[in-house]
Parts: C-alpha cells; structure tokens; sequence
C-alpha cells in the first residue's frame, strides 16, 4: 500500500532523519511512504500519515475517505492549547489553571505564563512578571488567541509521553536549562527516562481513548512532589528526546501499527 508522509515544508529537512526512519520502516510491512509538503498539490493515497501543524489542510484530506493518521479532530485540538485543556478537564484529569484573556486588566496576578493557543517548540510563550510585559505580549501577539496560565515553580521540569493508540510506548523527563522556565529539549534542556505510575498511566490512556488517536505526545508539569498537572497535546509529536534517550527507534513501532490498522479495515470491508 503506498503512503503519503505530510510535512510543513520548512520541517521536512529538519526531520529528515526521522523521515528516512519511517520510511524504512514501512518497507519491513509492504508499505510506502512518499514525503509531501502541506503546500504541494496532495496525491491520491492508500493511508496517510499526517505530520503537519495544519487542521485545516487535515479536514480537507479527511474528505477524501482513506485512512488517516491522525485524524483531522486531534490535529484541531492538539493544535488549539485552550481546547486541549478544556477536553483533558472534562475527563477530570487535573490540568495548569487556564484561561482566555483579551487584556491585560485580566491578569490578576504576576508572574503569569502568556500562550499563543497555537505556538509550539517553546515559541510565542513567555513568563511575564509585570503589567508592562504581559502588554507588550498581547500586543505583539494581538492577531492570535491568548491564554494565561497560573506559574507552577516546577524547575522548569516536565513529562512528554509518547502514546500509540491508547498504548504507552514510553515517557521522559524534560529539564530546562537553569535560566529558563521551558523545558523544551530543542531549546536546551536536558532529557531522561521517565516511568510512570499506574495513576498516570490510566490518565493517558483516558485521554488518548476519548482523541481516538493515532501518534501524540502529552505533555504533562511534573511537580516538586511528582504529582503533574496536564500541559498540552503534541501532533505531531518531535520523537528525537525519546530516541536519544531510549535509544529505542519509535519508527518501527508506529509503522507497525499503522500496518495493524490498515490490515484490520480490508478485513472489515471484506
């Protein structure tokens, strides 16, 4: 069956060893997997593996009725931070105190986490500590929607856990340099394994199963106390600190599943 791999164009060089990975991958199940930019014409397809920031490009493909991964529902709500969090609540996982904000005369108390609801990589956030910052963020930012979110001292620590379906491929432990609050690895932090609870456990599997999704990440602030508090939705997920730190190759996993699915839906139709 031959594949579509969507990126965002400027992403594909980026992940390039990642790309090679899956494409190898899907050799070892009869697959292909041709790269594509979310800015070129869209191919007709078997299965499409969908790698790009782009709900709406996602809803448009899901239209064509083939088999999608993931579908264009968790790309809209890993990709809008409020929704994520608003779902994640609503399945009674504690989550980072959140909400919408227009001006600064909301903000009743500093220092604040700013968010852009669709910014990632640990860009368009900012820890604000006066009025005067949290209105140079609106107004730089004044086009996006905005989030406050109440600053949690977690030493800059968090958990991203990698699912497949509703199954846990594996977890780590996300540290942010000293003189920052992110702990995005790409930004420099250092990155190690991390094996959850059976309370966390269940708390990713609740959420995936209510996505319905195929590959995300979940991030989560890991508390002094190693209690969390859920974060965000990744889709799609970087897999490069998972690797590096398990030196176990998630490419192989995720086209295995992959195949899984598509050989359950022709035995399906037949």
């Amino acid at each position: 069956m031959n594949g579509l791999l969507i990126y965002e164009k400027a992403e594909i060089e980026r992940n390039r060893s990642f790309i090679d990975r899956l494409i190898n991958a899907s050799s070892q199940y009869s697959l292909t997997l041709t790269v594509v930019d979310d800015q070129s014409p869209i191919p007709e397809a078997d299965f499409i593996f969908f790698r790009s920031r782009n709900p709406q490009l996602a809803k448009q493909l899901e239209q064509r009725n083939i088999p999608m991964f993931n579908r264009a529902e968790v790309n809209v709500i890993a990709n809008d931070k409020l929704k994520a969090i608003q779902l994640v609540q609503l399945l009674g996982i504690a989550t980072v105190p959140t909400k919408k904000i227009v001006t600064d005369t909301e903000i009743n108390e500093y220092p604040i986490i700013l968010k852009t609801i669709d910014g990632h990589g640990g860009k368009q956030v900012e820890l604000v500590k006066t009025q005067k910052e949290a209105t140079s963020f609106l107004n730089t930012f004044s086009e996006n929607t905005i989030i406050a979110q109440q600053y949690i001292e977690t030493n800059a620590t968090d958990v991203r856990v990698f699912m497949l379906g509703e199954e846990v491929v594996g977890a780590v432990k996300r540290i942010g340099p000293t003189d920052s609050f992110k702990s995005n690895f790409t930004l420099g932090g250092t990155v190690e394994k991390y094996i959850l609870d059976s309370q966390q456990r269940a708390e990713v599997e609740k959420i995936a199963k209510a996505l319905k999704s195929d590959y995300i990440g979940i991030d989560f602030l890991l508390l002094p106390e190693e209690t969390w508090l859920f974060n965000e939705i990744e889709d799609p997920v970087g897999a490069r600190s998972y690797y590096e730190t398990t030196k176990e190759d998630i490419a192989e996993p995720i086209m295995e599943y992959i195949h899984k699915k598509l050989t359950k839906k022709e035995r399906d139709e037949i």
